[in-house]
């Protein structure tokens, strides 16, 4: 079983593979969006072995960020969506 981890978009590189900057609480990563064409900077987007797999709202990102922080499966996210960061 895979865990989809959301990250926030901050920049796009369009190309072949149309590719993402992301910030994961604080640590900036790269992923697919081949499968999310529609994603646009500053949306949310669920993780999965680097491919983002679906556009999700601010709740939803909450919601995953908390369940992954309780267990401690990602030691330094902190699931603080509302401010925008």
């Amino acid at each position: 079983m895979c865990i989809g981890v959301p990250g926030k978009i901050l920049s796009i590189h369009d190309g072949l593979m149309p590719m993402a900057d992301l910030d994961f609480g604080g640590t900036d990563r790269q992923c697919c969006l081949a499968y999310v064409p529609e994603a646009k900077v500053g949306d949310w987007v669920l993780i999965q072995n680097g491919f983002a797999m679906d556009v999700i709202d601010d709740d939803a990102a909450q919601a995953a960020l908390t369940a992954i922080g309780e267990p401690g499966l990602a030691p330094g996210v902190e699931p603080d969506v509302a401010s925008g960061d």
